[in-house]
């Protein structure tokens, strides 16, 4: 198959983007709508810039939810893992409640998250840690189980404990699994936290963060603001992305068949 030339790669989404933004002043010249319902793209920006000290200290906030629930997730999630992947009848009984726990809505459990963790900083920690969890659970353990069945036969031929058969065959082979848990946690963290923020947050001492805004926003119909408190969740969600997508390339770029490797 031909590779598309990374000059195309770079001008493709350039290009999809320009449609977009000429649709979206399209839309706003036809329908005749004011800026308080759909705001250009250049109101928006004027918006953000306005708005800039608001918007980088409430974002800064939200870097510290979003961040501590999204390393918790990954301890946790990576431990949880290794439980599920050592026996058959643990993974049996633990994994359907986690189903369960995945399966209920995050704003249902809001209540007791307040009462427990309570409000602020802990509520919303746990908050993107449930959010983020699931899917590095999930991905580990799979990738645990779909370790090569000839290399587990080998490890057993040679006689190594089953300590040594997770942690020198199964983790290595299951760490491409790990890494694409953490980039969809990366993408769902930021969106934990402001959730959280807007439901169990608070703005005191200056501690609100992005979800905050929103609710600011929206209360003083502030609808280009507001639009530019969601580019900037936006832009946080890229940044964690990017982060995760980078260690990615470190662990596996010497090694893992996912990236090409030219001898020189």
């Amino acid at each position: 198959m031909k590779k598309t030339s990374p000059v195309l790669l770079w001008i493709l989404p350039v290009v999809s983007g320009l449609v977009f933004v000429a649709l979206w002043y399209g839309v706003r010249k036809l329908s005749g709508l004011q800026s308080w319902i759909l705001p250009t793209p250049v109101e928006i920006i004027e918006a953000a810039w306005r708005e800039r000290v608001r918007l980088l200290g409430a974002a800064g906030n939200t870097v510290v939810g979003a961040l501590a629930g999204f390393l918790l997730a990954g301890a946790f999630g990576f431990i949880t893992a290794l439980l599920l992947g050592v026996s058959r009848s643990l993974r049996a009984s633990l994994y359907p409640w986690l189903l369960v726990l995945q399966m209920t809505p995050v704003i249902v459990l809001t209540p007791i998250i307040v009462l427990w963790a309570g409000p602020g900083l802990p509520g919303i920690v746990t908050v993107t840690w449930l959010i983020s969890y699931f899917p590095i659970v999930a991905n580990m353990t799979q990738g645990l189980l779909s370790t090569d069945m000839n290399h587990v036969a080998l490890f057993r031929m040679g006689n190594a404990s089953r300590l040594q058969e997770m942690l020198l065959l199964r983790v290595p082979s299951a760490m491409p699994y790990y890494l694409a848990g953490l980039r969809i946690a990366a993408t769902l963290a930021p969106i934990g936290a402001i959730f959280g923020e807007y439901m169990v947050g608070n703005s005191s001492g200056g501690t609100g963060g992005l979800g905050f805004l929103v609710y600011s926003y929206n209360t003083q119909i502030k609808i280009p603001a507001l639009f530019a408190t969601a580019l900037t969740s936006c832009l946080l969600g890229f940044i964690f992305v990017a982060a995760v997508s980078w260690l990615n390339w470190a662990v596996l770029h010497k090694w893992h068949d996912s990236y090409e490797r030219h001898d020189h």
